[in-house]
């Protein structure tokens, strides 16, 4: 995915690792909320692995029968550049490139609480 793409949209950047029980815990509501707002141009959902192996997960992923993106960050980057200070990590950034919520830890992503904000920050 280009950063260009990402122009004008709701961008959920998650950071996660199949070694974190958290992280595993949390996958189902991420899957249900990329499902739930995948049709909307306005939204892109970005999971990047930190220390983990892209293609044990992707094998992983497909039987588990998850659709959501999966990125990798061989170098590190992209959590250097968020900031993280562990897994999971989640980054809500509006359309203008604004982060506009970071919640560190597990969460229900597949609540009306959550997609309503998407929501009205797709609509903005």
């Amino acid at each position: 995915m280009r950063i260009s793409e990402l122009k004008g949209s709701v961008v959920f950047v998650n950071f996660w690792a199949s070694w974190c029980p958290p992280c595993i815990e949390e996958v189902p509501s991420i899957e249900a909320l990329f499902r739930n707002l995948s049709g909307n141009q306005k939204f892109k959902m970005i999971t990047i692995l930190y220390r983990d192996d892209l293609v044990r997960i992707s094998n992983t992923a497909r039987q588990q029968g998850y659709t959501f993106p999966i990125y990798r960050d061989p170098d590190g980057s992209a959590a250097t550049e968020f900031g993280i200070t562990g897994v999971p990590e989640t980054f809500i950034i509006d359309k203008k490139g604004t982060l506009r919520d970071k919640v560190i830890g597990p969460y229900d992503w597949d609540s009306e609480k959550v997609s309503a904000t998407l929501l009205y920050l797709i609509n903005e």
